[in-house]
């Protein structure tokens, strides 16, 4: 009798254990991932120079790779040398004219006041000639004709005097202002991009991906590096809908990875609002049809630094926090 006791007391234990196991929580499932960085092209030039490999460790400001600046050092220098004479331009309209220029305008002005005199004195002999009748008209239309025009030259000689005297207008000095401004703009621009075809790491991490090699011509804006970046990994995980009421930011779990020894310490630090579906890894049964949400949890610790992006893990809830 007491031994039938016992074997029904150990089979009552045994199916205890059993529905405890099937009530608790399933892991969720997902992989290990890091915070990627792409870096586009900043132009179509061929790779002239890779000085890391896939793999390497950087940190932030380390060449990466060059892209061919040739093209981009001729607009610059253009670019400049318009700079250049945008500024000389500027400060010529604010200093107003040389004295030696205003000494020959001077020059050029008396030149054309003696023209005019003696252009006058010509057309007063012709037509003291023309009342005696000792000339034709056309003679005395003629030096009509050249005295108007010595006028109209000292005219122009004695207005461009005046300019280089009175100096420049404030509109002229504004609109040289604005001209001069858009070139210094157009050189910080392509000074940027120039820059830029040295490829630096954005800050410290591991290169994850070198699409391209060396002599390669990437397109415009394709992605030439991934790297890897954050202190350490974390893992993504797709909590199924009947438990998403019940997980919270900053519950605890403890993360297994698959190839791993050891099991890490996470924290979820987000969860989506939005169902996502669900990945082929998680699907059995009827969690088929289910919706999950996607959330991540922060990996503690250095130990997972090692580890690839990518690789499959399961996380389970610390039992203190269920």
């Amino acid at each position: 009798m007491k031994r039938a006791v016992e074997i029904s007391l150990l089979f009552f234990c045994v199916t205890l254990a059993a529905c405890s196991r099937e009530r608790a929580e399933a892991p969720l499932l997902g992989t290990l991932e890091w915070d990627r960085i792409a870096v586009a092209a900043e132009a179509s030039e061929p790779i002239v120079r890779i000085a890391v490999k896939e793999g390497d460790a950087v940190e932030a400001g380390q060449l990466i790779l060059e892209l061919d600046p040739r093209r981009a050092d001729a607009r610059l220098a253009q670019a400049r040398a318009d700079l250049a004479q945008r500024e000389a331009a500027l400060s010529e309209l604010v200093n107003g004219a040389r004295v030696e220029t205003i000494a020959a305008a001077r020059a050029d002005l008396a030149r054309n006041d003696v023209a005019v005199a003696d252009a006058q004195r010509e057309r007063s002999r012709q037509a003291d000639l023309r009342q005696r009748g000792l000339n034709a008209q056309a003679d005395l239309d003629r030096a009509d004709t050249t005295l108007k025009a010595a006028r109209a030259q000292a005219a122009s000689s004695r207005a461009q005097l005046q300019q280089l005297t009175n100096g420049s207008r404030v509109e002229d000095v504004a609109q040289a202002q604005s001209a001069l401004d858009a070139a210094r703009g157009q050189v910080d621009e392509l000074t940027v991009a120039r820059e830029r075809l040295t490829v630096k790491a954005p800050q410290a991490g591991r290169i994850d991906a070198l699409p391209f090699k060396l002599g390669d011509q990437p397109p415009l804006g394709a992605a030439i590096v991934s790297l890897l970046s954050g202190a350490a990994p974390y893992a993504r995980v797709y909590v199924p809908e009947p438990r998403r009421a019940a997980t919270q930011n900053g519950q605890r779990y403890r993360v297994h990875v698959d190839g791993a020894k050891e099991s890490f310490d996470a924290t979820v630090r987000s969860i989506r609002a939005e169902p996502a579906f669900t990945p082929y890894y998680a699907l059995s049964g009827d969690d088929a049809a289910r919706l999950s949400y996607r959330a991540e949890l922060v990996i503690a610790g250095d130990a997972a630094r090692h580890l690839p992006a990518g690789l499959p893990l399961q996380a389970e809830r610390v039992a203190d926090e269920r």
